[in-house]
């Protein structure tokens, strides 16, 4: 097998990844880099037949998360090129489209399944189930020309499915000859790597949080980060506080098909629409998801009389009119996502906000990457001849971490 990194030899975001055997080609990952705008306009990497005219010897894109900078560009994707994912991520994505611009309606050829080898041209692609803030991760087994490669897509062992990562650990892939490591905690500034919190630990520091604010508490993350949503829920049946969810994040829950996640129809779980979602709705005249929550929806009037009751999962872009109706008066808003977007233009217009009411703002976080330890623990137990690195803006740390790493450029072919 050959190799090159389109993008994310050395930034985090934007993975892609081309794998060619003697006769056919895959695709990792087609995603959209973080230092793109929303609305910005990124061409595909030149990869043949993933755009454009077809080539035969491109068999399949194989996207490992349904995370923007590993599936964002998949739209520009020649329609003729099968694109594989998990079954879960696609309905998320799917799902996500009528809310959102990072929505996707993907038609995958296959789809991918804890351990389930499945084939494409020459290829035996193994999916890993992965501990990830994304819901339905892998990390992927490639096999062609007899030579493994193990690619990490984006791992974690210290979320709500940190068993799945000492599982790994515990019986990995033999054999391997390049692992294509993510290493988004590997830093070229320093190299210090403080024990990562736990999912668990966010929820019982959100229950403190809920048990200490007197008033409403929002909680401003992703609505597609299916861990921390368990996490609040969670949190609020610790502390008797009732979990409102904007409507964006009840339609998620519920497409993960899981009835093991909160959602509508669960106890103490209610739905507020705020007004973007209402005119979203009208418009398109989609009454039906209005209905689909019409037994656990709450109105405002409900939530300003309901204050010290309640807890709101919701997106920053809904606080305007929260504050402006006095539901979020004597309360406290967490920031429970990666902290570097509140120095972004919007975050820094929510922190104004804020600011101007007198609603405190704290941060409740972890992240949804690997720590270095953890990298080293799984590299120890793949035991594979090469470490090569991906997704990280520190590969020239790498040798400080593991033995025998070799550093390659962007578009730059190397064998396996």
């Amino acid at each position: 097998m050959r190799v090159r990194i389109h993008r994310g030899a050395h930034e985090i975001g934007g993975s892609c990844v081309e794998v060619a055997s003697r006769h056919d080609r895959i695709v990792l990952d087609v995603g959209k880099p973080l230092w793109a705008k929303w609305n910005e306009d990124v061409p595909l990497p030149p990869i043949p037949g993933l755009a454009g005219d077809s080539d035969p010897s491109l068999v399949g894109v194989v996207i490992s998360h349904p995370h923007l900078d590993h599936y964002g560009l998949c739209d520009q994707i020649n329609s003729s090129v099968p694109i594989v994912i998990g079954r879960e991520a696609a309905n998320l994505l799917r799902a996500a489209t009528f809310f959102s611009a990072a929505g996707r309606e993907l038609r995958p050829s296959h789809y991918l399944a804890d351990r389930a080898p499945l084939s494409l041209g020459d290829f035996s692609v193994t999916p890993y189930l992965a501990d990830h803030s994304a819901f339905d991760a892998y990390s992927l087994l490639v096999e062609a020309d007899g030579q493994r490669l193990f690619y990490t897509g984006d791992i974690r062992g210290h979320g709500r499915k940190a068993r799945l990562f000492q599982r790994l650990i515990d019986d990995p892939p033999r054999t391997i000859d390049v692992l294509l490591c993510e290493g988004t905690h590997i830093r070229s500034s320093d190299l210090s790597d403080d024990v990562p919190r736990t999912e668990v630990d966010v929820e019982h520091s959100l229950a403190r949080r809920m048990s200490d604010i007197k008033g409403t508490v929002l909680v401003v993350s992703s609505a597609q980060n299916i861990d921390r949503l368990v996490s609040v829920y969670r949190a609020c049946k610790r502390t008797g506080r009732i979990l409102v969810t904007d409507l964006y994040t009840a339609t998620i829950a519920a497409a993960t098909g899981r009835s093991t996640i909160p959602q509508p129809g669960f106890p103490g779980f209610s739905v507020y629409v705020p007004n973007r979602q209402r005119v979203l709705v009208k418009e398109a005249k989609e009454f039906d998801r209005i209905e689909q929550v019409r037994s656990c929806r709450v109105f405002q009037e409900w939530l300003v009389t309901n204050r010290s009751r309640i807890t709101l999962l919701m997106p920053s872009s809904a606080a305007p009119e929260l504050a402006r109706s006095g539901a979020l008066a004597g309360g406290g808003v967490v920031w429970s996502m990666w902290p570097g977007y509140l120095h972004e233009d919007s975050g820094k217009r929510f922190q104004e906000l804020l600011q101007s009411e007198g609603i405190p703002l704290m941060v409740d976080h972890t992240s949804g990457h690997a720590s270095v330890a953890d990298l080293q623990r799984l590299a120890v137990a793949l035991d594979a001849r090469r470490v090569i690195p991906i997704h990280t803006e520190g590969a020239d740390r790498y040798h400080e971490i593991f033995s025998t790493v070799e550093l390659h450029g962007d578009g730059e072919w190397w064998d396996v």
